[in-house]
């Protein structure tokens, strides 16, 4: 009888257990239901590529990072209320936005604020540029997003991806574009020249020293016997840190080819662009010299000699002939 009523007992307990996952799995796919929701009309903050996602680093990682040129614009997810605007030794120059739906967005590493507490934004407003501030090692947004308000802890952080759509580290994205998860494979696939050329934003081994460098956009010329002229058609999704990719060029020898002053690109523009020969490499967030010529099957004293570089130190968008 003891044994029956004790059967019976672990029957229940089990019984309840079970009761317990499917109520606790219910409520994270409703709670998921309603972010996706609460932000269907919201919008990317910047244009750029996808370095970092959320979860990583051991889980400490609570928010999505985005890289971009030196002073790309940030743009409101929605409209809001700036609950904070100041400088942080961890997110370096950073604001805060509440929303309507009663979410925080927090804006983090930038170089400029634009805005204040208490101010007022809409949708797409910039509310600072991109940077390198704070605890920081490369140019780029780190955006978060968290449930009623921000804490110390990050208790009440959201995976970004639920309010602006699934991303994958070497993603373009564009500003101001809502869930854009379109982008096809074979611009991400163009993107990267190895599959190791995009790598996180944050204190990972191998980011460029010179990253911190602010404000030097200095690009080696590549010898112009080596160049063709081609033109291409901007299709949706593209970037300049993307096209620069396909043509093995730099964004600022783009740009200054085509007289654009910022960043932003259109559908349907025609861009009229150098290509580089299979001699030269952009540098990439995260390259240095030693991976730069185990990419290239060359050695670093020879990068340095062809490049007259004398120290180890490059740049994102810094064009080097290899070979």
């Amino acid at each position: 009888m003891q044994d029956y009523i004790k059967r019976l007992l672990i029957a229940g307990l089990m019984a309840l257990c079970i009761s317990l996952l499917f109520l606790g799995g219910k409520h994270s796919q409703a709670e998921m239901l309603d972010i996706k929701e609460l932000t269907s009309e919201w919008v990317w903050p910047a244009e750029g590529v996808v370095t970092d996602l959320y979860g990583t680093r051991h889980g400490h990682h609570k928010g999505i990072d985005i890289a971009g040129e030196f002073k790309t614009p940030i743009h409101s997810v929605d409209k809001g209320v700036v609950t904070k605007s100041y400088y942080s030794g961890s997110y370096g120059h950073v604001v805060f936005i509440k929303h309507d739906n009663n979410l925080e967005t927090v804006y983090a590493h930038l170089n400029t604020r634009n805005v204040k507490e208490g101010q007022t934004v809409q949708q797409g407003d910039i509310i600072g540029l991109m940077g390198n501030t704070g605890d920081s090692s490369g140019v780029h947004l780190h955006f978060e997003i968290h449930e009623k308000k921000w804490t110390y802890g990050k208790e009440n952080a959201v995976d970004p991806v639920l309010a602006l759509g699934e991303a994958a580290v070497g993603q373009p994205v564009v500003a101001m574009d809502q869930k854009s998860n379109d982008v096809s494979l074979e611009t991400i696939a163009k993107l990267r020249l190895t599959d190791d050329t995009i790598i996180g934003s944050h204190g990972e081994k191998g980011i460029v020293e010179s990253e911190k460098i602010k404000g030097q956009n200095s690009v080696a010329a590549v010898p112009p016997s080596k160049e063709k002229m081609v033109k291409h058609t901007v299709q949706r999704g593209e970037t300049l840190w993307s096209i620069a990719r396909q043509y093995n060029t730099s964004v600022e020898a783009i740009k200054q080819k085509n007289n654009i002053n910022n960043s932003h690109i259109s559908r349907g523009d025609i861009l009229v662009i150098k290509k580089s020969d299979d001699k030269s490499y952009v540098v990439a967030s995260g390259d240095t010299l030693h991976s730069i010529a185990r990419k290239t099957n060359t050695s670093i004293e020879k990068l340095k000699d062809l490049n007259n570089l004398t120290s180890d130190t490059i740049q994102p968008q810094q064009i080097l002939i290899t070979r």
